[in-house]
């Protein structure tokens, strides 16, 4: 019998932490042996969700966040908490040599001027910035797997990334000029009570927000399409609030570089895909849906061409909570871990 590898969950009782919960259920080697939460601390888990009944986890009682017992109890750790906590719980852990994973975003940047310009606030723990690696799978799970700190992405860069990496990497699009209008449910703003969240407030409505170049996403969506360029650019984001719980719709414009074609474009994808797994290159014409990829890994991507304007147009759809957050973040655990990386994983639209 294979030797069980422990697990925390530090932030539990958030829509990550409880993703996190569901996805470790059924895990083929990975514990959840503690789950912490200040303000939930002394509940099993079953109480927060009921799901979790007859699991084998659901019985397991809520602690509070203290490094000391992670590090007793724990091989790896998820840190499903705030932008800001998780710089020097990170650094502790690190310390007591417990592989972390982080789902927030305090090691996604990689400069400190950076994360103090969009995040409001010095980053204690700076030297572990370059160590940090960027936990898509698809680009750098060899990084990844040798890694002990990952930084997992934002739910809309994971979308904007894998929706516009190969066009980039193959210099089949223009890296000047790039639009991405991006659309989330709900849960991606959290479980904080917040009036402009609640259901009557999102019901019948759709709204953008954060325009203006100011969202958070920005420059880890700028950092990360540079390096695939090979050159720095600069996007317009435009984040938009969908009234459904959970799921993100990304449509990018670009224009095409000279000779590419839609079908050059087409093939591009469908070759740097192929062996992946989860991103799925649809057919010409067909356009993702969010329905299509509801709690899974899936990346389905869709690539038109408006024949007017001649701009490429790719559309991207993924299950925020999971592919966007916390299945990724399984993902790079299994990575980290030696594990198949879809241990765990398997396909699931619910």
């Amino acid at each position: 019998m294979q030797d069980t590898i422990r697990v925390a969950v530090v932030g539990i009782s958030g829509y990550t932490g409880a993703e996190l919960a569901r996805l470790l259920a059924a895990h083929p080697r990975f514990e959840l042996t503690m789950a912490t939460s200040r303000d939930n601390e002394g509940r099993p888990l079953q109480e927060l969700f009921p799901e979790l009944r007859d699991t084998g986890q659901g019985e397991l009682v809520v602690s509070a966040p203290d490094t000391e017992d992670i590090a007793a109890r724990c091989d790896l750790a998820f840190l499903a908490v705030p932008n800001g906590a998780a710089m020097e719980m990170a650094a502790l852990l690190l310390d007591k040599g417990i592989k972390v994973v982080d789902l927030s975003a305090d090691f996604r940047l990689r400069e400190n001027k950076t994360y103090t310009y969009w995040y409001g606030m010095e980053h204690t723990r700076s030297e572990l910035l370059q160590e940090a690696v960027y936990g898509l799978p698809e680009l750098y799970a060899d990084r990844i797997a040798k890694a002990r700190l990952v930084a997992n992405p934002g739910c809309y860069p994971t979308s904007a990334i894998l929706g516009l990496y190969p066009a980039l990497a193959e210099g089949m699009i223009h890296p000047e000029g790039l639009i991405l209008d991006s659309k989330s449910g709900a849960s991606g703003a959290g479980k904080k009570l917040k009036p402009d969240f609640l259901f009557c407030e999102i019901e019948n409505d759709f709204r953008p927000y954060g325009l203006g170049g100011v969202h958070r996403h920005t420059p880890e969506i700028e950092q990360e399409l540079s390096g695939v360029a090979g050159k720095d650019l600069t996007v317009s984001f435009n984040p938009h609030l969908l009234p459904v719980d959970r799921g993100i719709i990304s449509t990018m414009y670009a224009d095409a570089a000279m000779g590419a074609s839609l079908d050059d474009i087409a093939a591009a994808y469908s070759s740097r895909y192929r062996d992946t797994g989860w991103i799925r290159v649809l057919p010409q014409g067909e356009i993702p849906r969010l329905s299509s990829v509801r709690g899974s890994m899936y990346c389905d991507i869709g690539i038109i061409q408006d024949r007017r304007s001649g701009k490429m147009i790719f559309v991207s759809a993924i299950d925020n909570l999971c592919r966007g957050a916390s299945g990724q973040a399984l993902a790079n655990a299994n990575l980290m871990l030696g594990l198949d990386m879809g241990a765990g994983l398997g396909p699931r639209v619910v």
